[in-house]
């Protein structure tokens, strides 16, 4: 199943309806954080030594391309990294439940779609899973690549509520 790519302006509603999930995202991945045997950092996202030994990641550049691939094992919940970039993905292998401010979706492989700036995902891993991105860079390293491509928190001007406001405003005039 694959998604069309369609920009679609978002409505004042629609945009408080995300800074209430935001927040929420937000809270539950701290209480997860604060369960014994958590793990995981959310101010550096992929870079975790424990995550990245359960989670093993796989970086592959070409051409102005980074291709990064997760495992994901069986009844693993996963809070991901804000994305401040759009860009494809793609779910190899295995059967997943994601939740995002669209509610939550049950994925099976093979399965691809976009991601939009600005989301936050929480995956929970029915089967051992394989998901992959793609991102355009010309940076070198995966951690270069994601200080361009996450952001540190929903602050981050490219993202933010404000500036989803002030689109939508100047939008309008």
């Amino acid at each position: 199943m694959s998604n069309t790519l369609i920009k679609q302006e978002q409505t004042l509603e629609q945009i408080k309806h995300i800074e209430r999930f935001r927040k929420l995202i937000m809270d539950f991945e701290d209480k997860l954080l604060d369960l014994p045997d958590s793990y995981g950092d959310p101010e550096k996202p992929g870079q975790d030594k424990m995550a990245n030994t359960i989670n093993p990641l796989k970086h592959t550049f070409a051409d102005g391309l980074y291709i990064r691939e997760i495992f994901m094992p069986k009844g693993q919940i996963i809070s991901t990294g804000i994305h401040k970039k759009e860009h494809p993905y793609f779910v190899l292998k295995g059967d997943i439940s994601v939740l995002t401010d669209k509610g939550i979706k049950r994925i099976k492989a093979p399965f691809n779609g976009i991601t939009k700036p600005g989301t936050k995902r929480l995956i929970y891993m029915h089967e051992d899973s394989i998901w992959i991105t793609v991102h355009a860079t010309d940076k070198s390293t995966p951690e270069d690549v994601l200080n361009e491509v996450v952001a540190k928190d929903f602050d981050d001007p490219d993202i933010s509520i404000e500036s989803m406001i002030k689109k939508l405003k100047l939008k309008n005039k």
